[in-house]
């Protein structure tokens, strides 16, 4: 287990190097406070600063608090930590090879693992799919797709990208955020992991100060952010029929309504969005939205359930999601969760910007 090994423990000849030394997890949650303590680190920096830290002195510590990180995320079994230990991971890569890319050259002569470029595109089977270039370098659209999946500024979309035979050009720093990607991808992966309860038992300790570390950020937040594409089915297909001019019933009007409101959306915006609607008269709407949130009324009435949307007809295009959750709000609370907040463009600030273009 070597330095390069430390500082990139996901690798998979960090995985190979754990695996040649034979190590015995149990073993090592049981007598090497060091790494179990490191692995904690790992996660409470997750969650309070988006980083994993500086790699511990002793390459061996720093690579085996990977596994036990993952098992204790795993034990937690909490998607929000999933999701910013996953992010963390890779934004600390990130800022780690973007470093030792520039370095490379330099210890060249030195008996010090180095990182090279093509070295952490073999990492993720992404060799083929990256051309360098004079300008640049060119990605396959296919790999371009996958990796830009999950960024949602408007700069990553294929439409807003320069093709050339099949491929996206990229400049190098945009290269390297893609790349960022594919570590937050394989961090997630398989996780919750299956834990032996003799593993489980040992770290009980250390489950329960994470646990009680989200609780302490507060991690609930007051929605405020309109991002149509992360609004459930239900409210998706609402909206859709609003912007067409469609005919909304009274239940269908008072549930987009209601989730409009819920989610940050002024009473101006509202109507606004409801101009184009058949029988629109800006009094009604503008004191049945002031109604709804409770400015004309005694009660701010929140956003319909998944059972109610049902049993009005309103619970359409059901998907995945849909199944494990029993409210509109809940649901898109988990899609804003699973999106970095960094990457989110309001509706309302898109809008302004297509204006201005």
């Amino acid at each position: 287990m070597d330095q390069l090994h430390a500082r990139y423990p996901f690798f998979r000849s960090a995985r190979a190097a754990v695996e040649a030394a034979e190590v015995d997890l149990v073993e090592v949650v049981t007598a090497e406070q060091a790494v179990t303590d490191r692995a904690l680190e790992r996660l409470e920096l997750a969650l309070e600063e988006g980083t994993v830290g500086e790699p511990h002195r002793r390459s061996r510590v720093e690579v085996l608090s990977y596994p036990v990180a993952r098992v204790l995320v795993s034990l937690v079994d909490e998607h929000v930590l999933t999701r910013k230990y996953a992010h963390a991971e890779a934004a600390t890569a990130h800022e780690r090879f973007a470093y030792d890319l520039t370095r490379s050259v330099e210890l060249k002569s030195t008996r010090q693992p180095t990182l090279a470029l093509a070295d952490l595109l073999a990492e993720f089977d992404l060799g083929d799919a990256v051309e360098e270039r004079s300008d640049g370098y060119a990605v396959a659209v296919g790999a371009y797709l996958e990796l830009a999946a999950r960024r949602r500024e408007s700069e990553w979309r294929l439409v807003n990208r320069p093709l050339r035979e099949g491929t996206v050009e990229l400049e190098r720093t945009e290269l390297l955020t893609l790349l960022q990607q594919a570590v937050e991808k394989r961090v997630a992966e398989g996780l919750p992991l299956a834990v032996p309860e003799v593993i489980a038992d040992v770290l009980e300790a250390e489950v329960e100060r994470v646990r009680e570390a989200i609780v302490e950020l507060d991690l609930t937040r007051e929605i405020d952010t309109v991002v149509p594409e992360l609004f459930p089915p239900c409210m998706r297909a609402l909206l859709d029929q609003v912007q067409k001019g469609e005919h909304l019933a009274h239940h269908s009007r008072f549930a987009i309504a209601s989730f409009l409101t819920g989610i940050g959306m002024e009473t101006d915006e509202i109507v606004e969005l409801f101009q184009v609607n058949p029988g629109f008269g800006e009094e009604v709407t503008r004191y049945q939205v002031d109604h709804i949130r409770g400015e004309t009324s005694p009660t701010e009435y929140s956003t319909p359930s998944c059972a109610t949307m049902q049993s009005y007809g309103d619970c359409v295009n059901m998907d995945d999601l849909c199944e494990t959750i029993a409210h509109p709000m809940a649901y898109y609370e988990r899609t804003l969760d699973d999106a970095d907040d960094d990457e989110l463009v309001d509706w309302r600030e898109r809008d302004t910007d297509e204006g201005e273009a």
